[in-house]
């Protein structure tokens, strides 16, 4: 049934290069709630009661070791850690975490700049630490390391959720990970796409192909072929090639992640 719950979701979730900013712009800092801690709660018990990790908790209540009954914590309403945010800019702390810029913009109340300190949302991080995800991508997803035409990030004021591998028109592509296929077919600006979820809350996206070779479904392998390079959609680079992206299930939606922070090690160990 959870698998089942998560396949819905990522699959709703599985459209589009980038989602709207909303214009409520409402900050985590002031959606906080309070719980006032009662004889015998653990910190584990406490995170369980409101979804989330007891690392959550400990990022925002950083004096919490042994809660003591009548302390009174803060509570974001999904998990995430806080992190200092002066003298950065929104794109590179999108590299640093993973979490796409403009998740990050929203969920901090639209600042121009980030402030003093800023939440990061997410699901596998070390409080204090940079984010640290388990990656299930372990396969290059072309049969070449190519050339990247755009990267990740803000493009002037477009952010491109992706990456853009070179290939030639009717190159193989391959899955990155052994997962199971949420989504094919045609979709607006990018074109034939196919996802795959990976677990873990990890899904691989990939756009603008020319032909698919997989269904919905269907189990899939590391490296095994599931369609072709092409054109189809509104491309953003005019060479050939293959938009890539990463993206992580969490409350906040369906986040994108930097792709080079994955393929990176694998070209490391080649």
């Amino acid at each position: 049934m959870r698998l089942l719950k998560y396949y819905v979701l990522v699959t709703s979730l599985a459209i589009g290069l980038s989602s709207p900013v909303s214009a409520q712009c409402n900050s985590v800092f002031d959606r906080l709630r309070t719980h006032t801690v009662a004889s015998g709660e653990t910190i584990e018990a406490i995170a369980a009661r409101y979804n989330l990790l007891p690392r959550t908790l400990i990022s925002f209540n950083p004096s919490l070791q042994s809660p003591a009954p009548g302390t009174q914590l803060r509570i974001p309403p999904f998990n995430g850690i806080i992190v200092p945010g002066t003298g950065t800019t929104w794109q590179t702390l999108a590299r640093r975490y993973g979490v796409r810029a403009d998740v990050l913009f929203e969920a901090n109340g639209c600042q121009d700049q980030p402030g003093a300190v800023i939440f990061v949302p997410g699901v596998s991080f070390t409080p204090g630490q940079p984010a640290q995800f388990q990656s299930f991508i372990t396969a290059y997803p072309l049969p070449q390391p190519t050339a990247a035409l755009l990267d990740y990030g803000f493009n002037g004021s477009q952010f491109h959720s992706g990456i853009d591998l070179a290939a030639p028109l009717g190159t193989q592509v391959l899955a990155a990970g052994d997962g199971v296929v949420a989504f094919v077919g045609e979709q607006g600006e990018l074109g034939q796409i196919i996802v795959i979820n990976h677990g873990g809350g990890q899904q691989s996206r990939y756009a603008h192909l020319g032909s698919i070779g997989v269904s919905i479904q269907q189990q899939v392998r590391s490296g095994q072929p599931i369609g072709t390079v092409g054109n189809t959609g509104r491309p953003h680079s005019p060479s050939p090639h293959l938009h890539f992206e990463i993206r992580i299930n969490s409350p906040a939606g369906a986040l994108a992640q930097d792709p080079q922070l994955y393929l990176e090690p694998l070209l490391r160990r080649n």
